[in-house]
């Protein structure tokens, strides 16, 4: 099992942010989301988001949302997510789950963690569950060794970041808008901020989400975190493809353009905010 340190170490070895990529189990099938993902490490991405399909997804913009419901009528269960992630593992990429906190409530969290690592998951991300409610699952998954992804966002006060950030052993997930996930022309300028903000009560990684779409965007969030997050506009690629294998094309490329991205961030002002680059913490 690759870790989450062992990815961001390899990207800071690399002299550049980790690509982070989004894709839902059991779409367009449990097999077709297995070759996408494969795809999508095998053009460049370094950590791999398995979305776990869930009928009130609150967070996620159209995109997500109709990938993730066509997933569900089509009778995508918890046993195919994680045979889901097994998959994703095998790649050699660090496997992550990303699922609302129903489904684990409902599985129970200590069988949930314990069967992520069983899968070969180095961590989940909880986007609707706050630290100081997390009391159970922080238990669950300190008794396995799975790391925890918590997010912060442009509100977030002070208080909020260093709670938050405390409570994370993964990577803190910056969520660079106000607002659900999807493609967006540009990036919200107010994404470095709250990355300088989070690097002031913690060394963890810092890793920005929401709205990154081509390789200028990945540039341009690379350059001041120390992870890149995409998710809808991989997911798109899946929609709007004809077929399966011209899906699996439009993520080699899309991928391909990002991890070009990546590489080409001007590294000095990801370097010059205050404790950058990071380690991560033991």
């Amino acid at each position: 099992m690759t870790t989450l340190g062992d990815a961001f170490a390899t990207a800071k070895a690399g002299n550049r942010a980790a690509l982070i990529g989004y894709l839902p189990a059991g779409f367009p099938t449990v097999d077709g989301a297995i070759a996408a993902i494969e795809a999508m490490v095998s053009a460049g991405v370094d950590i791999v988001e398995v979305g776990l399909p869930y009928t009130d997804p609150l967070m996620d913009g159209p995109t997500i949302q109709a990938a993730v419901e066509a997933a569900l009528r089509s009778g995508v269960t918890i046993a195919d997510v994680l045979r889901t992630v097994e998959a994703a593992a095998r790649t050699g990429a660090a496997a992550l789950v990303m699922t609302y906190w129903n489904p684990v409530e409902r599985y129970g969290p200590a069988a949930f963690a314990k069967d992520l690592v069983a899968a070969g998951a180095a961590g989940a991300i909880t986007p609707d569950l706050i630290p100081d409610e997390g009391g159970g699952w922080i238990e669950a998954t300190d008794a396995v060794g799975l790391e925890r992804v918590f997010l912060v966002a442009p509100s977030s006060t002070d208080a909020r970041i260093a709670l938050t950030a405390g409570a994370t052993n993964g990577f803190v997930y910056a969520a660079s808008t106000m607002g659900v996930t999807g493609v967006r022309t540009s990036v919200s300028n107010r994404a470095a901020d709250l990355v300088a903000r989070v690097r002031r009560h913690t060394r963890r990684p810092v890793a920005v989400g929401l709205g990154v779409s081509n390789g200028a965007q990945a540039a341009a969030v690379a350059a001041f975190a120390d992870g890149v997050i995409v998710g809808s506009a991989l997911v798109r690629c899946l929609l709007d493809a004809p077929s399966e294998e011209a899906g699996l094309d439009a993520i080699r490329m899309l991928t391909a353009e990002l991890e070009a991205g990546v590489r080409a961030a001007p590294q000095p002002l990801r370097s010059a905010l205050p404790g950058a680059p990071h380690a991560p913490t033991p």
